[in-house]
């Protein structure tokens, strides 16, 4: 899977994802300080799914008419460790391959999914 984390995914999150194979761009790496409009372009330009634990990235893929293609998959959990989220990144996001053209949330007890504007995509499960 490509994948796009933003500056708050926590590194050994990120570090577990690589470990599992996946393709994983981490933006406090690639793009430190960068403004969200230009972390989402840069996931949709690579058809990266974006995950995140930031809310605004909900208005920007539905209000803002910014490309998101790719997918948004926001992370609202309470975190107790940084590999707890690790643990639920990898097992959340293995379990589904249907990311893209989808804003997600992922919450401790479900995934909600509404298809982004322009998107096929398929109702929440």
């Amino acid at each position: 899977m490509r994948l796009l984390a933003d500056e708050n995914f926590p590194r050994v999150a990120v570090d577990a994802l690589v470990a599992r194979g996946h393709d994983v761009l981490w933006a406090r790496r690639a793009m430190p300080g960068a403004a969200d409009s230009e972390v989402l372009a840069r996931a949709t330009a690579e058809q990266r799914i974006l995950i995140t634990f930031d809310k605004d990235f909900g208005e920007l893929g539905f209000r803002s008419g910014l490309p998101s293609s790719s997918g948004i998959v926001l992370f609202r959990l309470s975190p107790s460790s940084p590999s707890r989220v690790a643990d639920v990144a990898v097992l959340v996001l293995e379990s589904r391959d249907d990311w893209a053209g989808h804003f997600s949330v992922v919450e401790a007890d479900r995934v909600r999914m509404t298809a982004l504007p322009g998107s096929k995509g398929r109702a929440e499960r």
